[in-house]
């Protein structure tokens, strides 16, 4: 979390604050919920059969940290273009869906109820945090040359950071329902989370 926390500078959290009409507090509040959220849902899917390969393919692929070098540049160009681009490495609607799947909503909802902010001011800022995710930890495996057994151990670190920091709950409500069944669904978040780690770990 702190690795994606340290992405948002005052000016970009000013950026993005204006440009969905929204309190600069009640948007980075918002945004640690998206961050805490994907990384979740990224633990969730590389717990998964195949899934720890698929996202570190992903990442080689499309995410090699280089957005972060500008973005404040990046938000711009989203935000005029309403989001839409053909770069895999910023579509941002793209990566919420093979992260979090039909969630998004239910995401989204949990979200402004932590942070003040309304449905659709958190639908707009959705977009534009995934990337700056999947770029963080592209950049983390590149420069730290890492395997498949270190990309896990980042997933694990932030996910736990990221319970630590209060976000457990939501964590457990978001995905409660990707992971389906009664008691999964009524699972505390760091009983979730436990059992999403355990699962990566389990396959290493």
């Amino acid at each position: 979390m702190q690795l994606l926390q340290g992405q948002l500078s005052d000016d970009l959290l000013g950026q993005m604050s204006n440009q969905i009409g929204a309190d600069k507090q009640q948007t980075a509040m918002a945004a640690n919920g998206v961050f805490a959220t994907l990384l979740g849902g990224l633990a969730n899917n590389a717990s998964s059969e195949g899934g720890l390969a698929s996202l570190g393919a992903a990442l080689d692929r499309d995410h090699d940290g280089s957005i972060l070098d500008d973005l404040m540049g990046m938000v711009g160009g989203m935000m005029q273009n309403d989001q839409q681009t053909s770069s895999s490495a910023l579509n941002g609607s793209g990566i919420l869906g093979h992260i979090l799947g039909d969630r998004q909503e239910v995401a989204a909802q949990q979200i402004s109820q932590n942070s003040g902010l309304n449905m659709s001011q958190v639908m707009k800022l959705m977009p534009i945090l995934a990337p700056i995710v999947m770029g963080v930890l592209g950049r983390a495996k590149n420069q730290g040359g890492l395997d498949m057994g270190g990309l896990a151990g980042i997933l694990m670190g932030s996910a736990q950071n990221a319970q630590s920091g209060g976000f457990g709950d939501l964590i457990g409500s978001v995905l409660g329902g990707v992971l389906g069944g009664g008691q999964q669904q009524q699972a505390s978040g760091g009983g979730l989370l436990g059992n999403i780690l355990g699962g990566i770990f389990g396959k290493r």
